[in-house]
Parts: structure tokens; C-alpha cells; sequence
């Protein structure tokens, strides 16, 4: 775990990652802090996320995402908008 949490860190640049124990689901609590200790973003992930290459990516762009909401970067509502437009169209016969 170790390395995935070297990971993270140099994924989440300014901030710093902590991984908590195991619980008896088999996840973890992941804390992100920024540069003066305080938390900014805690989050419960699964052992998978962590474990597999493309749920460790989907995990740290979820995070940039909740980051740029929580500096006030990005807007929730923007968010669903673009989802929203993402989404393949329906065809109705």
C-alpha cells in the first residue's frame, strides 16, 4: 500500500494522501490534506480501486473532480450537465 500511496501523492500534487487500515468490508479510508495539514477530502475506497490499473485511474480523476469542487473551481451542477450531454441518445421508433 505504500506505493499506492506514492502514488496518489504524486498524482494529487499539492495534496497529501493518506490510506487508513483495512475495515471488515475490505476498504479503506482515504483522507487527502492539503499543504498546511488541514483535511480537505475523505473518501471510502475498496481495496479493488486501489489494486486494478484503470479503477486506480477512474479513482484519481474522481478525485481531481471533487477537488476542483471543493476549491470552488467547478460547480456540481456543471458536472451533471456534462454527463447529461455525455450520455448516448435514446432512438424511439
Amino acid at each position: 500500500m505504500e506505493r499506492i500511496c506514492r502514488l496518489l501523492n504524486d498524482a494529487l500534487t499539492p495534496y497529501q494522501a493518506a490510506l487508513g487500515a483495512l475495515d471488515a468490508g475490505g476498504n479503506r479510508q482515504l483522507t487527502l490534506y492539503d499543504q498546511h495539514g488541514a483535511l480537505i477530502l475523505r473518501r471510502t475506497v475498496c481495496a479493488r480501486q486501489l489494486l486494478e490499473q484503470q479503477l486506480l485511474v477512474d479513482l484519481v480523476d474522481g478525485l481531481h473532480r471533487d477537488l476542483q469542487i471543493v476549491e470552488g473551481r467547478l460547480q456540481p451542477c456543471v458536472i451533471a450537465a456534462l454527463q447529461h450531454r455525455q450520455q448516448p441518445q435514446g432512438t424511439f421508433a
